[in-house]
């Protein structure tokens, strides 16, 4: 008898299954591991002010966070990177890292302190899922959390105020952005040809900045000068999202060059995937039993009819 397993999060719009980030990441990741998740939105509930989210509810246990829904789901051999090598589950740990320490500010700031973003669309679209009176509640209650985070991480002196930080994280956010455009290049995926964790992490910081319309976002404008990455975000969507999928086309060239910026970043993928190779970690300690995982759908070839590498 298959696995009861109910996942509570925030709903979808502009395409998305979900608009929240982590609950993207561990959709994504349920899909490409074969993992049956029942979705329960906490849309209009009381849960939106209090509610931990992504929440996954298993056999009378409660799991929060991406990172510890995805071991819960490897333990049940719900195992999305069981064909990675130890050098790319240690590049996947290395990549996760710096999507956590140069993406997410950005994308926080993006959708929760840029005023013009937050009046004309994060803050109406949360309060439209919350009843009254958490509607008046909820948006302020998550910038004023955003705010606090961005602070607390990238305020080192001597830049202490929002203003002074703001030209740092978008820096560092483009920089990431270029890293990952040049490390997927023109493949489907960022290891083979099917997907594993690293590309629902990626897909879950990046499909929100592609698909929401945001009056104001530098750092979507940026994302829309790398069209693998925004190939990379539909063919995801196409392939395991829709009940219909369709041909995409096929991959488009990327520029190869490497900026010095971009440099100094893949030497510090280097050195984090190196140091995490090393260490037991939980991908390398995660159950080895052959996944469930179904056969993945097989990806659109090119126009020479052969695979992306």
């Amino acid at each position: 008898m298959a696995t009861s397993m109910e996942l509570r999060c925030w709903g979808g719009d502009w395409g998305l299954p979900s608009i929240h980030t982590e609950s993207l990441v561990v959709l994504a990741y349920a899909k490409f591991s074969g993992a049956k998740l029942t979705v329960a939105p906490i849309d209009w509930t009381w849960r939106t002010l209090t509610g931990t989210v992504p929440e996954l509810v298993c056999q009378g246990s409660t799991v929060t966070e991406p990172a510890q829904i995805l071991n819960y789901l490897r333990k049940l051999r719900f195992n999305a990177d069981y064909e990675l090598s130890a050098r790319q589950g240690a590049d996947t740990m290395a990549y996760i890292a710096l999507l956590e320490e140069k993406l997410r500010p950005a994308l926080l700031h993006t959708f929760w302190v840029d005023t013009e973003n937050y009046s004309s669309l994060t803050r109406p679209w949360f309060a439209s899922r919350s009843p009254f009176p958490l509607n008046f509640l909820v948006p302020g209650h998550h910038a004023n959390t955003a705010l606090s985070r961005i602070l607390l991480t990238k305020s080192d002196s001597p830049l202490h105020t929002i203003t002074e930080v703001e030209g740092k994280i978008y820096s560092e956010a483009k920089e990431c952005l270029n890293l990952l455009s040049h490390r997927l290049g023109t493949a489907y995926y960022f290891f083979g040809n099917t997907p594993c964790s690293l590309d629902a992490f990626v897909f879950g910081f990046l499909a929100p900045l592609h698909k929401a319309s945001l009056p104001s976002s530098p750092l979507q404008n940026h994302l829309r000068q790398l069209e693998n990455l925004q190939r990379f975000c539909d063919h995801i969507l196409n392939a395991h999202f829709s009940s219909h999928p369709g041909e995409t086309g096929s991959p488009q060239p990327v520029q190869e060059t490497v900026d010095a910026n971009l440099q100094k970043l893949t030497q510090l993928v280097n050195k984090e995937s190196n140091l995490i190779e090393k260490m037991d970690d939980n991908l390398r300690s995660s159950p080895q039993h052959k996944p469930f995982r179904a056969d993945p759908r097989p990806s659109p070839s090119n126009s020479t009819g052969s695979t992306p590498a």
